[in-house]
């Protein structure tokens, strides 16, 4: 994710009202940019949402930024929002229909922009993604741009994590070094939710774990020289806090360059909420130093 110039930031969780889930953070065009899943039940996810801020405070919604018209066989539920910035323009992938099988449309969609907020409009007229590959399902991806501008992206559901490289027009994947498209990368436990920070010479591997709908839904990380490699479990990075909420998890994260601090954007359910959808989105500082990172404290 970009890193940026930022001023004295004040937060207070949950950071907006209402529910929303699995949020991407990026710094585009001098402002904090959150996109998210609009967490309701799965036949009502027909859109994602993101909101924008100078200050991460003070957050302007921008709902249903996805011009569906261009994804026709779209029909089930749409979630897990993904941009990055390249070539002048923004491209989102997002994960569609919850498909069990390849013979069921949908997938990884990707759609692009010349704007942040959107409308995304769809970029290949067919998944990027449509098929369970090496027991990935095609959910939950995130886009890594590398100091070299090469972009990745890390995909995957049902205990299995995916990596692939982005060509440079962002709508297929370059070979890999034995000439695949795809290499598998799962960590210990991982669940879905990758993530990933490079900090200095290394690369930094987030993921969710456990149940997203109970208190054991978390995130670990771990290390590794390659954004390629297999990530072994070194720590994790937040868990409930049963006193005050629970279930955090599917991150991404801000940094501020000159303050050298890093921030974790994240979902997570009130200690005393119940429903299956009553997820909110927070933030809170991330301490990545020592050749580690340091467990978060919920705020």
């Amino acid at each position: 994710m970009e890193k940026q110039k930022h001023k004295k930031t004040e937060i207070r969780n949950p950071i907006i009202p209402g529910y929303y889930a699995d949020p991407e953070a990026r710094f585009y065009e001098g402002e904090y940019w959150i996109y998210a899943t609009q967490s309701r039940p799965f036949p009502e996810q027909k859109n994602v949402t993101a909101f924008s801020s100078k200050d991460m405070r003070h957050w302007k919604k921008h709902e249903d930024i996805i011009a569906m018209e261009g994804f026709p066989w779209i029909w089930g539920a749409v979630w897990a929002p993904t941009v990055i910035q390249k070539n002048g323009k923004y491209f989102m992938i997002f994960s569609s229909n919850d498909i069990h099988d390849n013979e069921e449309p949908g997938g990884l969609e990707i759609a692009v922009s010349d704007s942040p907020g959107g409308p995304f409009r769809g970029w290949l007229g067919h998944p990027l993604v449509e098929d369970i590959y090496q027991g990935a399902q095609p959910i939950d991806p995130h886009l890594f741009k590398d100091s070299d501008g090469t972009v990745y992206l890390y995909y995957g559901g049902w205990g299995h994590c995916m990596a692939s490289v982005m060509n440079p027009r962002m709508d297929g994947f370059l070979p890999l070094e034995d000439g695949a498209l795809r290499k598998e990368v799962t960590p210990p436990e991982y669940v879905e939710g990758p993530c990933m920070i490079k900090e200095g010479e290394k690369y930094y591997f987030l993921w969710s774990s456990g149940k997203w709908e109970e208190s054991s839904y978390c995130v670990y990380y771990g290390i590794a020289d390659s954004p390629l490699a297999t990530f072994e479990k070194q720590g994790v990075v937040v868990e409930s806090q049963e006193a005050l909420a629970k279930a955090p998890g599917h991150n991404g994260y801000f940094y501020i360059p000159e303050k050298e601090e890093y921030y974790l954007v994240y979902h997570r359910r009130g200690a005393r909420d119940t429903a299956r959808d009553a997820r909110q989105l927070c933030i809170d500082r991330m301490y990545v130093e020592d050749g580690g990172i340091r467990p978060v404290v919920m705020t």
